[in-house]
């Protein structure tokens, strides 16, 4: 393959975007060199992201509310899918811990992946 080396600065890494870039609007088969040459590209890029750039655990919350932004869902909305108004407050502003049918009617109806609902997070404790 050609040009193929690690990426190991940001002028590497700028370059192999460029190279993959080239590939989206005419992506090549699978098992072609021009195949096999953009699936290495896009692994070098995605491991130099991942190294250079790791993502931490998510927030269940703050994927609640990531959902709502990006959902255009209210308050209302979370209160009517876990059962009441106070309950959705509870949970919003930690004062409450996501049950399993909770955090399966989030999977279930709003599509946030249970590994992120599941994860441990702060509960502010009640004054």
């Amino acid at each position: 393959m050609k040009d193929i080396r690690p990426l190991r600065t940001e002028a590497d890494y700028d370059w192999a975007l460029g190279e993959v870039e080239n590939y989206f609007d005419h992506q090549p088969e699978p098992g072609t060199p021009d195949g096999d040459r953009f699936a290495v590209l896009a692994d070098l890029i995605e491991a130099y992201e991942a190294h250079h750039w790791p993502v931490g655990p998510v927030d269940p919350i703050e994927a609640i509310l990531y959902r709502m932004e990006i959902g255009g869902k209210t308050h209302k909305d979370l209160a009517t899918l876990l059962g009441s108004r106070s309950r959705a407050s509870e949970i919003l502003r930690r004062r409450r811990a996501l049950t399993l049918p909770m955090i399966h009617k989030l999977n279930r109806e709003w599509g946030i992946p249970a590994e992120v609902l599941i994860m441990p997070y702060h509960l502010d404790k009640v004054a």
